[in-house]
């Protein structure tokens, strides 16, 4: 993609924030590149190159700026509609390879295009060339680039030993991982972590902790208050500015344990970003972590964007999306979540988690147990489901949607196909369009659901536009796509 030289370098001179994560700054006279929101002093104009990722600024020899760290910077957003379908393609092979990051299997540091091909449906050969039309470089060296950031990250937010940084971004040798550092960013992994500000070796109980950058405004509030209502006692606590939870083995990593989050306002040497802190048995899946969490918060969102879209609906700027981090905890909260108020659907879901959760260790006393595996809720008779207050009908949907998991799950991991996830859905029973839909919402993190015959959204479309019907509502929200999903939260949250 081509970027205009001086519209380019006014966005930088100006610092705009809108811009993160979609731009970045080479400067020929030192060879760093930089974020668009960086602090340092703006650098003559005929000294910038302009990129739209940090992976074209590497492959011209760039380093990674100390200061604005291009690492912490947010995605450039789900590609859900773009006109074109070979920058559609393009866009869906990056987010395949981002999921190949921290990848602990056996396969080598380069994972196979052939694969990647296959999987788009597409030529090895097709694939290259669409990539490197939308990217400016090859699938490798975008991998490259993204392994290498997130090492850089690791080194300097943490304290994990380089070996363990090396696993964690997906490099499977010490020694091709010293090299490749010391070849993109002419300094030594060691030599980094020496000058981080604490080096010493991480103690074996004490929690990963990492930035993670977003593109302001962001309506915190709006954000807590929508995880506190539906947060699980013993699972989930939520206590502004900070969100804390236990995860099972097999929900963002194989192994479980815990995480924190934490709101950050911006200050004069950093802007507006989250602090997540996770536990230690996570560590070596660092790279599943956080991109789970970057999902869960809706972190890599273009506000400007999805604000104008929406600019006659009630709300403040910044809402955004809420995900999940366990995928199948959120499809059992959708089916408890029929029919029933929002406390209500709380209520089920602590007894739910205390017969069939296991106990946790975590630093909260507020947070004790895991939410059930698919696994175990299989293989559990549906009547001790059904004991819980829990409609039998509902308790066989749970069920069935757990016995079901292992083809569900390949549709949340598919994340360019809602419509797949949806339709497989709907063939479970007890799983309506509505719960469908809502599911793809918030499990898929789909921008564009507009879950069918929602009353909450009748009732609050009523007095704004004089809608009472579903097909007058479906009708009017067209005009919403592709950021439905973010209408629907406004008008829950205008009956607040």
């Amino acid at each position: 993609m081509t970027l205009d030289h001086d519209a380019s370098y006014q966005v930088f001179k100006a610092r705009d924030a809108r811009f993160d994560g979609r731009l970045f700054v080479g400067v020929t006279s030192t060879g760093i590149y930089c974020r668009p929101v960086c602090r340092v002093k703006t650098p003559r104009k005929e000294n910038c190159r302009f990129f739209s990722t940090p992976a074209q600024a590497e492959a011209e020899a760039f380093r990674p700026c100390m200061k604005c760290r291009p690492e912490m910077a947010p995605g450039p957003g789900l590609a859900w509609t773009v006109m074109d379908a070979s920058r559609t393609l393009a866009r869906q092979a990056a987010q395949w390879l981002d999921s190949r990051l921290g990848a602990d299997d056996d396969e080598s540091d380069a994972p196979s295009m052939a694969a990647l091909a296959s999987h788009l449906g597409v030529s090895d050969r097709h694939l290259r060339r669409i990539f490197a039309a939308e990217h400016g470089v090859t699938p490798l060296q975008y991998l490259q680039t993204r392994r290498l950031l997130l090492a850089k990250q690791l080194l300097t937010d943490t304290r994990l030993p380089v070996s363990q940084v090396a696993l964690a971004s997906g490099f499977r040798s010490l020694r091709r991982f010293n090299a490749a550092f010391a070849d993109s960013y002419r300094i030594s992994p060691s030599r980094l972590r020496q000058d981080a500000d604490d080096a010493t070796p991480l103690p074996a109980d004490q929690a990963v902790c990492v930035n993670l950058g977003h593109r302001p405004p962001y309506d915190t509030a709006a954000m807590l208050r929508f995880l506190s209502l539906r947060a699980i006692p013993d699972v989930e606590q939520v206590e502004d500015p900070c969100v804390r939870r236990s995860l099972r083995a097999g929900a963002l990593a194989p192994s479980g344990g815990w995480l924190q989050v934490e709101f950050v306002p911006e200050t004069e040497t950093r802007g507006p970003h989250v602090r997540l802190q996770f536990a230690p048995s996570l560590a070596p899946h660092s790279a599943r972590v956080v991109a789970g969490v970057r999902r869960w918060l809706d972190l890599d969102a273009s506000p400007d964007t999805i604000d104008h879209a929406l600019a006659g609906l009630p709300g403040g700027p910044g809402l955004r999306l809420p995900g999940c981090v366990d995928g199948f905890e959120m499809v059992v909260r959708a089916v408890l979540g029929q029919q029933v108020t929002v406390a209500a659907a709380r209520t089920l879901a602590r007894r739910f988690a205390d017969r069939f959760g296991e106990a946790v260790a975590t630093p909260w006393p507020e947070v004790t147990r895991t939410f059930p595996s698919p696994e175990t809720i299989a293989a559990a008779p549906v009547e001790h489901i059904a004991e819980l207050g829990i409609i039998r009908a509902r308790a066989g949907a749970i069920q069935a949607l757990a016995q079901a998991w292992p083809e569900a799950s390949r549709h949340l991991h598919d994340k360019h196909e809602p419509a797949a996830l949806i339709e497989m859905l709907e063939q479970l029973p007890g799983i309506g369009p509505w719960t469908a839909h809502y599911i793809a919402m918030r499990a898929l993190g789909w921008p564009d659901a507009f879950p069918p015959n929602d009353v909450a959204v009748l009732n609050a479309m009523k007095p704004l536009f004089g809608i009472t019907t579903r097909r007058e509502a479906e009708t009017h929200a067209e005009r919403w796509s592709p950021w439905r999903s973010y209408a629907v939260l406004r008008l829950w949250n205008s009956l607040a």
